[in-house]
């Protein structure tokens, strides 16, 4: 029998998923994210690199946005569900934040730096959900130039 934990993780990743097929729709890379305290979503966002010609509107990144500027204590006690492992970007936002949790859908595409997260006193948890896996290889099977270009700003491969 699952927990009520797993269940909030599958249900918050669900809504993460629902906002990288957002990004999707708009021509984007399928990457989404929610900020979660309480049971309750604080901030929801989808990578908007292309859709906005951002340098850092990474999913983490447009849903800490959308939360605004909250206390210290709400980010303290939130997690954060996130479609792909986040990047170096993310993961600097989530220390500063003290964000006590982070539950990823996949990271078999792309490997952040989660043992950088972990010895920060992070909980990660990776959830290996294969509908994050394919929505985001799908992507990068139809649009290899944009994924490479992308992977090449900020240092990664995914040889």
């Amino acid at each position: 029998m699952e927990s009520n934990t797993e269940l909030d993780d599958h249900y918050f990743m669900t809504q993460a998923i629902i906002e990288a097929k957002k990004s999707l729709k708009e021509g984007g890379i399928p990457i989404g994210a929610v900020l979660v305290a309480d049971g309750r979503v604080l901030g929801r966002g989808h990578n908007r690199l292309i859709q906005n010609n951002s340098v850092i509107l990474h999913g983490e990144m447009d849903c800490f946005e959308s939360a605004g500027r909250l206390r210290g204590v709400d980010y303290h006690k939130s997690t954060l569900y996130t479609t792909l492992s986040p990047c170096t970007m993310c993961s600097g936002a989530i220390m500063l934040y003290k964000i006590h949790r982070v539950v990823i859908g996949e990271n078999t595409t792309l490997v952040g730096p989660e043992d950088l997260l972990k010895e920060s006193g992070v909980e990660v948890e990776v959830m290996g959900m294969g509908e994050c896996r394919e929505l985001l290889e799908q992507y990068i099977e139809e649009n290899p130039d944009v994924w490479e270009t992308e992977l090449e700003r900020v240092g990664y491969s995914t040889d």
